[in-house]
């Protein structure tokens, strides 16, 4: 930012802390044990998400709580963290959205200091980047996610391996199997399935979430109390931004699901089906499961990120910032 590092729009209730004032070995060291946790605490209401989304009407499930219960049932605890291993891996590109996002916001504001149109262009960059490192771990990890109960709504399945000796079942290979299925029906391209799709639901997403964001916490520090910390107004704003966000971007998450999981080539003819089959409601499968999954997603996202920065704040700047 031309001028003096470190500067911040200081207009604005709640400062919001750049690139620049961050003490970058500590943002990193902290940041994949903060991307670790929060995946670990959303991971079965995305795969119930994706379970919802892909089945026909209410064949299987009824909503998310029948899911949930119907799951932890006939599959218990590990049914509900199905793929999880191969998911960890979006940790880099968990990584890679951070950076893009800070970068892109310096990068922006040579030329603009509205934190709108900041917000709005780094977000949309930063799940491009993301969204190519992820499509093929989604892809992967959505087929184990319909193993067992969902396993008849996807084209691959693969065998359970008893351990010698025992009456259970592990996982182990059920990865390898999965991938060599999925290479030697599409080859490379199968690994990036739904890829369009996945842009044009993630990039908007994450458009839209960092204005309302800012939005909502400049909003709700007006009205707070002038010594209320700011990590709460944050948390709050959060999980506003988040249903905000998941309201506009759902109808284009069903097809994405869709085109992954079934193995379709067509965004249109998908959304014309799923209209045709299910009328108008259809769009919005999944929506409670995954404002429910965002909303504390969207707490432990934004407490994580903004303390995240917080700790990672050049030591000169630590006094000179508001919690």
């Amino acid at each position: 930012m031309p001028g003096n590092t470190g500067i911040m729009q200081q207009k604005r209730n709640i400062q919001i802390i750049e690139w620049e004032d961050l003490d970058k070995r500590k943002f990193y060291s902290f940041g994949v044990f903060m991307t670790m946790t929060i995946r670990a605490t959303v991971y079965p209401a995305t795969l119930i998400r994706t379970r919802l989304q892909v089945q026909r009407g209410k064949s299987l499930y009824t909503g998310t709580y029948d899911a949930f219960r119907k799951i932890l049932r006939a599959e218990g605890l590990r049914g509900l963290y199905r793929g999880f291993m191969v998911n960890t891996f979006t940790l880099i590109s968990g990584q890679a959205y951070i950076t893009t996002y800070e970068l892109v916001r310096k990068y922006v504001s040579y030329y603009s200091k509205d934190n709108t149109v900041k917000s709005l262009v780094a977000g949309g960059s930063a799940s491009l980047v993301a969204q190519s490192i992820t499509v093929p771990i989604d892809v992967i990890s959505q087929q184990l996610m319909m193993q067992g109960q969902g396993e008849h709504l996807t084209r691959f399945r693969v065998k359970p391996r008893e351990v010698s000796g025992t009456k259970h079942t592990v996982t182990f290979g059920q990865t390898r199997d999965v991938i060599a299925q999925i290479f030697a029906a599409d080859g490379i391209r199968g690994f990036y399935r739904g890829y369009v799709a996945s842009l044009l639901t993630y990039i908007p997403n994450s458009a839209v979430w960092w204005p309302f964001y800012h939005f909502y916490a400049e909003q709700l520090s007006k009205m707070a109390p002038s010594d209320c910390p700011h990590l709460i107004l944050q948390a709050m704003a959060g999980p506003l931004a988040a249903a905000t966000a998941a309201t506009v971007t759902n109808p284009m998450d069903v097809v994405r699901a869709r085109v992954q999981v079934e193995g379709r080539t067509s965004i249109t003819e998908t959304f014309k089906q799923l209209i045709a089959e299910e009328g108008f409601w259809g769009v919005t499968k999944g929506l409670s499961a995954r404002i429910i999954s965002s909303a504390p997603t969207a707490i432990v996202m934004v407490v994580g990120y903004e303390t995240l920065k917080k700790l990672s704040l050049r030591p000169e700047l630590v006094d000179s910032r508001h919690w």
